[in-house]
């Protein structure tokens, strides 16, 4: 595979990036708040601030190469009103979050965003494991 060099699709890469963080965030904190039980809650909203931290580390990345981070998102899928159907969604969430690192890891040429891409993926893989066992826990 030929490594991405042109620093405006690194950008555009990094910004797709970005609304994910967004919408990932803005969904975790709304199911953190009507989530009827006190660890799958806990747990949504400090994951819910781990997505706000790599807003801020993939906005720092676009910032440095010359772009500006992109703030719209689409209509949000929470995932429904009940705790499985939204630990199922965000379990969705985190599994299309570690393909799309993966495949950005592989295809950048940026020694700094493919580091950071790497610490995002690490935590993208521990969110999904934590909402793995809290829907493990209600199914059982």
């Amino acid at each position: 595979m030929e490594k991405i060099l042109e620093v405006e699709e690194i950008i555009r890469l990094l910004n797709e990036d970005f609304v994910g963080e967004i919408e990932a965030t803005l969904i975790y904190v709304r199911n953190a708040f009507i989530m009827d039980r006190c660890d799958p809650s806990r747990v949504t909203g400090d994951i819910a601030i781990d997505e706000m931290r790599h807003m801020w580390w993939l906005a720092d990345l676009i910032v440095k190469r010359g772009g500006k981070p992109r703030m719209e998102h689409k209509e949000l899928d929470f995932g429904g009103d009940d705790l499985k159907s939204q630990l199922e969604r965000q379990i969705a969430l985190e599994t299309e979050g570690i393909e799309r690192y993966k495949q950005q890891i592989d295809a950048i040429n940026d020694a700094e965003v493919v580091g950071v891409l790497k610490h995002i993926l690490d935590e993208e893989k521990r969110h999904r494991k934590e909402f793995r066992m809290r829907l493990e826990r209600i199914n059982e």
